[in-house]
């Protein structure tokens, strides 16, 4: 069955050169024009991913990527004409998966597209073992459920796979290149307020205090690392 894919854009030329170009590729797809249309929509029937505009009348594309998140998980690329870094941070913390900035070309687009795919398939590579413990950190691989103490914990699937890289890693630090690569694809390398932001929303979702974390440890200009748990 193809990946649906919801297009969300005021403008109908982009709405029209978006829809072309992905259905060429095999994607079925549905659009909407504004923020509310789309929640409307996409509460009505599931989709895969969705592209969501930033600049759009009665609710932005802001507004929509929280509404979406306090319900969902599915992976949002958010489409902006702003290029400024606070623009695509914002984006990126309120829960977006990645972004793309006018004028893009078919070939960024479909890329974007088929990485955030990717990211969003479930990891079962696990070595074997079915749960993970670590302090009040417990994840069921079987399931991809993470839990803090007796409190589920939601990630989007981008957060997911990026935390299984240290689970898998413990007690080894992470270059941020080498995460930005194994996680969002080697066109990423350089993008590295995606990982911080990442690991800023992963951080506020498991740690006790964010900023002194426990699980995810920043050492200054190395990487990142999980310390082994404490026996």
């Amino acid at each position: 069955m193809p990946k649906r894919i919801l297009i969300v854009d005021d403008e109908p030329r982009y709405l029209r050169l978006l829809e072309a170009n992905l259905r060429t590729e095999g994607y079925d797809v549905v659009t909407a024009q504004d923020g509310l249309q789309a929640i409307e929509i996409f509460s009505s029937q599931p989709v895969d991913l969705i592209l969501l505009d930033v600049m759009m009348p009665n609710l932005d594309g802001f507004a929509t990527c929280q509404r979406i998140r306090e319900f969902s998980n599915v992976p949002i690329i958010m489409l902006t004409a702003k290029g400024e870094e606070h623009d695509r941070v914002r984006g990126l913390d309120l829960g977006a998966d990645d972004y793309l900035v006018k004028p893009f070309s078919a070939i960024e687009l479909l890329a974007r597209v088929r990485a955030v795919l990717r990211r969003a398939e479930v990891t079962t590579d696990t070595g074997g073992a079915r749960y993970f413990t670590h302090g009040d950190l417990r994840i069921d691989f079987a399931r991809a459920e993470v839990w803090r103490g007796d409190q589920p914990i939601s990630l989007s699937a981008t957060e997911y796979r990026l935390l299984l890289q240290f689970v898998h890693n413990v007690g080894k630090v992470l270059p941020a290149e080498d995460l930005l690569v194994s996680i969002w694809g080697p066109e990423y390398k350089g993008y590295k307020e995606v990982l911080w932001v990442t690991i800023a929303r992963l951080r506020q979702k498991l740690e006790e205090n964010p900023h002194s974390p426990k699980y995810i440890v920043t050492r200054p200009g190395l990487g990142y690392v999980m310390p082994p748990p404490e026996t």
